[in-house]
C-alpha cells in the first residue's frame, strides 16, 4: 500500500513533476557514475561544434567534447553537492534549534543572537570569502551553503519548537518519563517536518545554484571535475555564435533548480495536517436546508 502522504504527493501536479524531476536526476547521476555516451574530458578537434544529432545528441563544444556527457558528469557533481550541503544544513539547523528553542534562558538568548548575527551574511559572499582562503572546492560550496540555510533552518524552527513544545501530548511525554533526546525525535520534530522540509529543500536548490554560479566564477569546482557551472562558463563566449551549445547546461540548472522547489512545496502540503484540514474545510460543499 502506498503511504497516504505518498498519494497526496502524487495527486498534486506540482508533486509529480518534481518527484519525477529529482528521481530522473538522481538516476542520471547514478549512470553517470559508470558510464556515459562519451568520455567527458576526451576532446576531438576534428568533430568540435557539432550540431546536435546522431551520435553526439546534444553536440559539441569548442573541442569536442560531447555536450551529453559532460551534462550527465556534471549532474554527479550537482547531487554530491546537493546532498552533502542538505545533510550539513540539518545537522546544524536541528542543532540550532533544539538548543534555541529546549535549553536554559540564557542559552537560548544566546542562540537568537548568534542566528541573527550569522544570517545577515549571503552565502554566496561567504563562500567565496572561504574559497579565496583555502581555495575553490565542492566541500567549501558544500559546508558554506550548509552552515548558511543551516542558520535558516534553525531561525524558522525554532519558534515553531517552542510553539509544540507547549502542547499536551509533549507534556504527557514528558510526564511518561521521556527525555528531552526522546521526546524531539518522537514528538517535536514529526510536527515541525512540514516547515523543516520546505527549508531544506530550499537550501538544496540554492546549493546547485550557488555550486554552478561559484564554478562559473572560478570559487567552486576545479576545472578538472565536471560541472554545469564550468560549461556554461565554457561555452558563453561563444553564445553568440553556437547560441544553442548554452541552453543546455542553463536548462539543467533551471529544471533542477524548480524541481527541488516545487517537491519542498508539495511535500510541505503533503505532510502537513494543518494544511489538509484547511483544504477539506475549502472543499466540503455547503448544506442547504
Amino acid at each position: 500500500m502506498m503511504p497516504r502522504w505518498l498519494r497526496r504527493l502524487w495527486s498534486s501536479a506540482t508533486g509529480r513533476f518534481g518527484l519525477i524531476a529529482v528521481a530522473v536526476i538522481a538516476v542520471v547521476a547514478i549512470i553517470a557514475q559508470f558510464w556515459t555516451p562519451f568520455d567527458p574530458r576526451e576532446a576531438d578537434v576534428r568533430g568540435r561544434w557539432a550540431a546536435p544529432g546522431w551520435p553526439h545528441l546534444l553536440g559539441t563544444d569548442g573541442t569536442g567534447r560531447d555536450i551529453l556527457s559532460l551534462i550527465m558528469a556534471g549532474t554527479r557533481t550537482t547531487a554530491f553537492v546537493s546532498i552533502g550541503a542538505g545533510i550539513v544544513a540539518t545537522i546544524v539547523g536541528i542543532a540550532l534549534a533544539a538548543l534555541g528553542a529546549l535549553t536554559f534562558r540564557w542559552m537560548r538568548e544566546t542562540v537568537a543572537v548568534l542566528v541573527d548575527i550569522l544570517i545577515a551574511f549571503p552565502v554566496l559572499i561567504i563562500a567565496m570569502m572561504i574559497s579565496s582562503v583555502w581555495g575553490g572546492s565542492l566541500w567549501v560550496v558544500i559546508w558554506a551553503v550548509g552552515i548558511g540555510f543551516g542558520v535558516n533552518i534553525a531561525r524558522v524552527t525554532r519558534p515553531e519548537l517552542r510553539r509544540v513544545q507547549r502542547s499536551d501530548f509533549v507534556l504527557a511525554g514528558r510526564a511518561s518519563g521521556l527525555t528531552a533526546a526522546q521526546n524531539l525525535v518522537r514528538h517535536l520534530l514529526p510536527n515541525v517536518a512540514p516547515v523543516f522540509i520546505v527549508q531544506l529543500s530550499w537550501s538544496m536548490a540554492v546549493a546547485v545554484l550557488a555550486e554552478a554560479g561559484l564554478s562559473y566564477l572560478g570559487f567552486g569546482a576545479s576545472v578538472t571535475e565536471p560541472s554545469w557551472g564550468i560549461l556554461l562558463s565554457d561555452l558563453q563566449r561563444y553564445i553568440s555564435i553556437h547560441p544553442l551549445s548554452v541552453i543546455w547546461p542553463g536548462l539543467a540548472i533551471t529544471i533542477t533548480v524548480l524541481a527541488l522547489n516545487l517537491l519542498g512545496d508539495a511535500l510541505r502540503e503533503a505532510t502537513d495536517p494543518t494544511l489538509q484540514h484547511r483544504s477539506a474545510e475549502t472543499h466540503t460543499p455547503a448544506v442547504v436546508a
